[in-house]
Protein backbone atom coordinates (compact mmCIF):
# COMPACT_ATOMS: atom_id res chain seq x y z
CA UNK A 1 0.00 0.00 0.00
CA UNK A 2 2.68 2.12 1.06
CA UNK A 3 4.36 1.81 -2.27
CA UNK A 4 1.78 1.96 -4.34
CA UNK A 5 1.04 5.85 -2.70
CA UNK A 6 4.63 6.47 -2.87
CA UNK A 7 4.38 5.89 -6.71
CA UNK A 8 1.20 7.54 -7.38
CA UNK A 9 2.78 10.61 -5.63
CA UNK A 10 5.71 10.69 -8.25
CA UNK A 11 3.22 10.32 -11.10
CA UNK A 12 1.36 13.24 -9.55
CA UNK A 13 4.42 15.45 -9.46
CA UNK A 14 5.50 14.89 -12.99
CA UNK A 15 2.00 15.66 -14.36
CA UNK A 16 2.67 18.10 -17.49
CA UNK A 17 -0.32 19.21 -19.65
CA UNK A 18 -1.02 21.68 -22.86
CA UNK A 19 -4.61 22.28 -23.03
CA UNK A 20 -7.26 22.41 -20.65
CA UNK A 21 -8.55 19.07 -21.91
CA UNK A 22 -5.50 17.54 -20.90
CA UNK A 23 -5.64 18.73 -17.58
CA UNK A 24 -9.49 17.58 -17.21
CA UNK A 25 -8.42 14.26 -18.58
CA UNK A 26 -6.03 14.08 -15.80
CA UNK A 27 -8.93 15.16 -13.28
CA UNK A 28 -10.53 12.04 -14.36
CA UNK A 29 -7.43 9.63 -14.21
CA UNK A 30 -6.67 10.97 -10.44
CA UNK A 31 -9.78 11.70 -8.49
CA UNK A 32 -13.11 10.94 -10.01
CA UNK A 33 -15.46 8.60 -8.79
CA UNK A 34 -13.27 5.58 -10.46
CA UNK A 35 -9.80 7.74 -10.07
CA UNK A 36 -6.47 6.02 -9.08
CA UNK A 37 -6.56 8.11 -6.18
CA UNK A 38 -10.22 6.77 -5.15
CA UNK A 39 -9.59 3.51 -5.54
CA UNK A 40 -6.57 3.66 -3.30
CA UNK A 41 -9.00 5.19 -0.46
CA UNK A 42 -10.39 2.23 -1.34
CA UNK A 43 -7.88 0.40 -0.95
CA UNK A 44 -7.56 1.74 2.87
CA UNK A 45 -9.82 -0.67 4.35
CA UNK A 46 -7.77 -3.73 4.07
CA UNK A 47 -5.05 -2.04 5.96
CA UNK A 48 -4.27 -3.43 9.18
CA UNK A 49 -5.24 -1.40 11.61
CA UNK A 50 -2.17 -0.39 13.62
CA UNK A 51 -1.08 0.67 9.85
CA UNK A 52 -3.97 2.93 9.33
CA UNK A 53 -3.30 5.95 11.02
CA UNK A 54 0.29 6.48 8.48
CA UNK A 55 -1.58 5.40 5.98
CA UNK A 56 -4.30 7.65 5.84
CA UNK A 57 -2.38 10.25 6.50
CA UNK A 58 -0.12 9.31 3.20
CA UNK A 59 -3.14 9.38 1.57
CA UNK A 60 -4.34 12.50 2.46
CA UNK A 61 -1.48 14.27 1.56
CA UNK A 62 -1.50 12.65 -2.21
CA UNK A 63 -4.95 13.84 -2.78
CA UNK A 64 -4.25 17.41 -1.36
CA UNK A 65 -0.85 16.86 -3.93
CA UNK A 66 -2.58 15.89 -6.41
CA UNK A 67 -5.90 18.13 -5.98
CA UNK A 68 -3.25 20.94 -5.92
CA UNK A 69 -1.18 20.59 -8.82
CA UNK A 70 -3.97 19.63 -11.52
CA UNK A 71 -5.53 23.35 -10.46
CA UNK A 72 -2.28 24.64 -10.83
CA UNK A 73 -1.91 23.69 -14.68
CA UNK A 74 -5.62 24.85 -15.19
CA UNK A 75 -4.82 27.93 -14.05
CA UNK A 76 -1.51 28.43 -16.07
CA UNK A 77 -3.05 27.41 -19.07
CA UNK A 78 -6.07 29.92 -18.40
CA UNK A 79 -4.17 33.01 -18.69
CA UNK A 80 -2.04 32.05 -21.14
CA UNK A 81 -4.76 30.80 -23.71
CA UNK A 82 -5.76 32.68 -26.95
CA UNK A 83 -8.82 34.34 -24.98
CA UNK A 84 -6.65 36.36 -22.33
CA UNK A 85 -2.95 36.58 -24.26
CA UNK A 86 -4.05 40.20 -24.63
CA UNK A 87 -4.41 40.98 -21.45
CA UNK A 88 -1.51 42.84 -19.61
CA UNK A 89 -2.28 41.43 -15.66
CA UNK A 90 0.20 44.64 -14.56
CA UNK A 91 -1.42 47.29 -16.15
CA UNK A 92 -3.59 49.27 -13.70
CA UNK A 93 -7.29 49.35 -13.62
CA UNK A 94 -7.87 52.77 -14.49
CA UNK A 95 -5.84 54.54 -17.24
CA UNK A 96 -2.98 56.71 -15.51
CA UNK A 97 -1.95 60.16 -17.16
CA UNK A 98 1.29 61.30 -17.53
CA UNK A 99 2.24 64.41 -15.17
CA UNK A 100 4.21 67.40 -15.61
CA UNK A 101 6.44 69.31 -13.82
CA UNK A 102 4.90 72.16 -11.81
CA UNK A 103 5.30 75.58 -13.52
CA UNK A 104 7.33 76.83 -10.53
CA UNK A 105 9.59 74.41 -10.27
CA UNK A 106 10.26 74.75 -14.38
CA UNK A 107 10.90 78.29 -13.97
CA UNK A 108 12.56 77.60 -10.33
CA UNK A 109 15.06 75.34 -11.88
CA UNK A 110 15.82 77.52 -14.79
CA UNK A 111 16.71 80.15 -12.80
CA UNK A 112 19.33 77.61 -11.01
CA UNK A 113 20.37 75.87 -14.00
CA UNK A 114 21.74 79.89 -15.34
CA UNK A 115 23.25 80.87 -11.66
CA UNK A 116 24.96 77.29 -11.36
CA UNK A 117 26.95 78.38 -15.27
CA UNK A 118 28.71 80.93 -13.30
CA UNK A 119 29.79 79.36 -10.68
CA UNK A 120 26.90 79.58 -7.91
CA UNK A 121 25.77 76.18 -5.66
CA UNK A 122 22.23 75.67 -3.99
CA UNK A 123 22.43 76.19 -0.28
CA UNK A 124 19.40 75.69 1.61
CA UNK A 125 18.45 76.10 5.51
CA UNK A 126 15.07 75.43 7.33
CA UNK A 127 11.34 77.11 6.81
CA UNK A 128 11.05 77.57 10.38
CA UNK A 129 13.37 79.83 11.63
CA UNK A 130 14.66 82.11 14.60
CA UNK A 131 14.82 85.84 15.08
CA UNK A 132 18.63 86.26 14.78
CA UNK A 133 18.57 84.76 11.07
CA UNK A 134 15.51 86.12 9.50
CA UNK A 135 16.00 89.87 10.72
CA UNK A 136 18.73 90.95 13.56
CA UNK A 137 21.92 89.17 11.45
CA UNK A 138 20.01 91.11 7.94
CA UNK A 139 20.26 94.47 9.71
CA UNK A 140 16.67 94.82 10.86
CA UNK A 141 16.31 97.61 13.06
CA UNK A 142 14.30 96.51 16.56
CA UNK A 143 11.55 98.62 15.35
CA UNK A 144 11.40 97.35 11.40
CA UNK A 145 6.96 96.65 10.07
CA UNK A 146 8.97 93.52 9.39
CA UNK A 147 8.73 92.47 12.56
CA UNK A 148 5.61 93.28 13.19
CA UNK A 149 2.68 90.34 14.02
CA UNK A 150 0.82 91.78 11.04
CA UNK A 151 3.76 90.91 8.57
CA UNK A 152 5.06 87.94 10.07
CA UNK A 153 4.04 84.07 11.05
CA UNK A 154 5.29 84.34 14.45
CA UNK A 155 4.82 80.81 16.33
CA UNK A 156 2.68 81.00 19.50
CA UNK A 157 4.47 81.29 22.73
CA UNK A 158 8.02 81.56 21.13
CA UNK A 159 8.53 85.10 20.40
CA UNK A 160 11.95 84.72 18.64
CA UNK A 161 10.63 81.40 16.46
CA UNK A 162 8.78 82.23 13.16
CA UNK A 163 8.45 81.12 9.59
CA UNK A 164 11.44 83.23 7.56
CA UNK A 165 9.81 85.53 5.65
CA UNK A 166 12.82 85.78 2.84
CA UNK A 167 15.59 83.17 2.21
CA UNK A 168 18.09 85.53 3.09
CA UNK A 169 18.23 83.22 6.78
CA UNK A 170 20.18 80.87 4.44
CA UNK A 171 22.38 83.60 3.63
CA UNK A 172 23.42 84.73 6.86
CA UNK A 173 23.33 80.60 8.00
CA UNK A 174 26.17 79.86 5.34
CA UNK A 175 28.25 83.27 6.15
CA UNK A 176 28.20 82.37 9.70
CA UNK A 177 30.22 79.21 9.06
CA UNK A 178 32.15 79.89 5.84
CA UNK A 179 34.78 82.25 4.90
CA UNK A 180 34.66 83.47 1.66
CA UNK A 181 34.61 83.12 -0.99
CA UNK A 182 31.09 82.29 -0.98
CA UNK A 183 29.05 82.19 -4.55
CA UNK A 184 25.50 80.41 -3.61
CA UNK A 185 21.77 80.53 -4.61
CA UNK A 186 19.00 79.82 -2.09
CA UNK A 187 15.74 78.64 -3.26
CA UNK A 188 13.18 77.92 -1.26
CA UNK A 189 9.30 79.22 0.28
CA UNK A 190 8.66 81.80 2.33
CA UNK A 191 5.52 83.06 4.65
CA UNK A 192 3.98 86.83 4.83
CA UNK A 193 1.22 87.51 6.81
CA UNK A 194 -0.71 88.98 3.69
CA UNK A 195 -4.28 88.29 2.39
CA UNK A 196 -4.79 86.26 -0.43
CA UNK A 197 -5.78 87.70 -3.65
CA UNK A 198 -4.96 87.29 -7.21
CA UNK A 199 -1.85 89.33 -6.47
CA UNK A 200 -0.79 87.90 -3.27
CA UNK A 201 -0.26 84.83 -0.92
CA UNK A 202 0.67 84.13 2.57
CA UNK A 203 2.88 81.60 1.02
CA UNK A 204 5.33 82.10 -2.13
CA UNK A 205 8.71 80.86 -3.63
CA UNK A 206 11.85 82.97 -3.66
CA UNK A 207 15.10 82.37 -5.21
CA UNK A 208 18.52 84.96 -3.57
CA UNK A 209 21.69 84.71 -4.67
CA UNK A 210 24.86 85.87 -2.75
CA UNK A 211 28.34 86.49 -3.72
CA UNK A 212 30.94 87.81 -1.52
CA UNK A 213 34.77 87.73 -2.30
CA UNK A 214 37.72 90.06 -2.36
CA UNK A 215 37.09 93.52 -4.72
CA UNK A 216 33.74 92.25 -5.58
CA UNK A 217 32.11 95.30 -6.77
CA UNK A 218 28.57 96.89 -8.34
CA UNK A 219 30.26 96.52 -11.89
CA UNK A 220 29.69 92.65 -11.09
CA UNK A 221 26.51 92.27 -9.97
CA UNK A 222 25.23 94.81 -12.90
CA UNK A 223 26.86 92.17 -15.59
CA UNK A 224 25.68 89.53 -13.31
CA UNK A 225 21.78 90.43 -13.27
CA UNK A 226 22.43 91.52 -17.36
CA UNK A 227 23.60 88.02 -17.66
CA UNK A 228 20.55 86.23 -16.22
CA UNK A 229 17.99 89.02 -17.35
CA UNK A 230 19.19 87.61 -21.23
CA UNK A 231 19.51 83.99 -20.10
CA UNK A 232 15.83 84.24 -18.67
CA UNK A 233 13.55 86.14 -21.21
CA UNK A 234 15.71 86.49 -24.58
CA UNK A 235 19.25 87.82 -26.05
CA UNK A 236 16.88 91.11 -26.47
CA UNK A 237 16.40 91.48 -23.00
CA UNK A 238 17.51 95.13 -21.87
CA UNK A 239 18.03 96.04 -18.03
CA UNK A 240 17.79 99.45 -15.90
CA UNK A 241 18.49 99.84 -11.87
CA UNK A 242 16.64 102.31 -9.89
CA UNK A 243 17.63 103.09 -6.40
CA UNK A 244 16.03 101.43 -3.69
CA UNK A 245 16.34 100.39 -0.06
CA UNK A 246 16.78 97.37 1.76
CA UNK A 247 18.29 96.82 5.49
CA UNK A 248 20.86 94.57 4.11
CA UNK A 249 22.01 96.09 1.15
CA UNK A 250 24.14 99.17 0.64
CA UNK A 251 23.83 100.67 -1.89
CA UNK A 252 20.65 99.04 -3.10
CA UNK A 253 18.33 98.81 -6.33
CA UNK A 254 15.71 97.74 -8.12
CA UNK A 255 15.92 96.11 -11.46
CA UNK A 256 13.62 96.50 -14.01
CA UNK A 257 13.88 94.21 -17.62
CA UNK A 258 12.41 95.68 -20.96
CA UNK A 259 8.99 94.11 -21.46
CA UNK A 260 9.03 90.97 -23.09
CA UNK A 261 5.70 91.69 -24.29
CA UNK A 262 5.84 94.69 -26.27
CA UNK A 263 9.36 95.02 -26.42
CA UNK A 264 9.88 97.71 -24.68
CA UNK A 265 7.41 99.73 -26.98
CA UNK A 266 4.72 99.96 -23.62
CA UNK A 267 1.47 97.68 -23.53
CA UNK A 268 -1.24 97.06 -20.44
CA UNK A 269 1.13 94.38 -19.31
CA UNK A 270 4.12 97.26 -18.30
CA UNK A 271 1.57 100.20 -17.74
CA UNK A 272 2.90 101.14 -21.18
CA UNK A 273 6.22 102.27 -19.36
CA UNK A 274 8.13 99.52 -21.04
CA UNK A 275 9.52 98.12 -17.92
CA UNK A 276 8.76 95.37 -15.85
CA UNK A 277 10.17 95.12 -12.33
CA UNK A 278 11.30 91.60 -11.21
CA UNK A 279 13.62 91.83 -8.52
CA UNK A 280 16.02 93.24 -5.86
CA UNK A 281 19.48 93.99 -5.47
CA UNK A 282 22.42 95.37 -4.09
CA UNK A 283 25.76 95.29 -2.10
CA UNK A 284 26.04 93.77 0.92
CA UNK A 285 26.19 95.88 4.15
CA UNK A 286 29.26 95.81 5.74
CA UNK A 287 27.15 95.66 9.44
CA UNK A 288 25.45 92.19 7.56
CA UNK A 289 29.34 90.60 7.17
CA UNK A 290 30.48 91.65 10.58
CA UNK A 291 27.49 90.55 12.59
CA UNK A 292 28.16 87.08 10.65
CA UNK A 293 31.79 86.86 11.00
CA UNK A 294 33.18 88.33 8.06
CA UNK A 295 35.95 91.25 7.74
CA UNK A 296 33.96 93.77 5.82
CA UNK A 297 37.62 95.82 5.13
CA UNK A 298 38.61 92.85 3.50
CA UNK A 299 35.31 91.61 1.61
CA UNK A 300 32.77 92.70 -0.07
CA UNK A 301 29.69 91.14 -1.77
CA UNK A 302 26.06 91.36 -3.46
CA UNK A 303 23.19 89.89 -2.75
CA UNK A 304 20.21 89.53 -5.14
CA UNK A 305 16.60 88.00 -4.89
CA UNK A 306 13.28 87.18 -6.70
CA UNK A 307 10.22 86.21 -6.53
CA UNK A 308 9.67 82.66 -8.37
CA UNK A 309 5.87 83.54 -8.88
CA UNK A 310 6.63 86.68 -10.06
CA UNK A 311 9.36 85.26 -12.72
CA UNK A 312 6.47 82.57 -13.59
CA UNK A 313 4.47 85.46 -14.25
CA UNK A 314 6.35 87.05 -16.78
CA UNK A 315 7.57 83.90 -18.43
CA UNK A 316 4.06 82.37 -19.12
CA UNK A 317 1.68 85.57 -18.31
CA UNK A 318 0.28 83.79 -15.56
CA UNK A 319 -2.03 86.38 -14.23
CA UNK A 320 -3.42 85.15 -10.73
CA UNK A 321 -1.29 83.62 -8.30
CA UNK A 322 -3.47 81.25 -6.63
CA UNK A 323 -3.46 79.21 -9.61
CA UNK A 324 0.15 78.17 -8.41
CA UNK A 325 -1.70 76.75 -5.23
CA UNK A 326 -4.94 75.23 -6.83
CA UNK A 327 -3.32 72.31 -8.65
CA UNK A 328 -6.57 72.59 -10.87
CA UNK A 329 -5.75 70.36 -13.39
CA UNK A 330 -6.89 72.05 -16.76
CA UNK A 331 -3.81 75.20 -15.33
CA UNK A 332 -1.12 72.72 -14.49
CA UNK A 333 -1.82 70.46 -18.14
CA UNK A 334 -0.84 73.73 -20.38
CA UNK A 335 3.22 72.81 -19.08
CA UNK A 336 3.56 69.64 -20.80
CA UNK A 337 5.19 70.83 -23.19
CA UNK A 338 7.28 73.01 -20.85
CA UNK A 339 9.69 70.37 -19.55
Amino acid sequence: MKEKINQLKEEVAALTASSLEEVEQLRIKYLSKKGLITLAFNDFRTVPAEQKREMGQLLNELKNAATEKINRLKENLQYSSDEYSDIDLFRTPAPVTLGTRHPLSIVKNDIISIFSRLGFTVAEGPEIEDDWHVFSSLNFADDHPARDMQDTFFIFRHPDVLLRTHTSSVQSRVMEHTQPPIRIICPGRVYRNEAISARAHCFFHQVEALYVDKNVSFADLKQTLLYFAREMFGPETNIRLRPSYFPFTEPSAEMDISCNLCGGKGCSFCKHTGWVEILGCGMVDPNVLEACGIDSKVYSGFALGMGVERITNLKYQVKDLRMFSENDRRFLEQFESAR
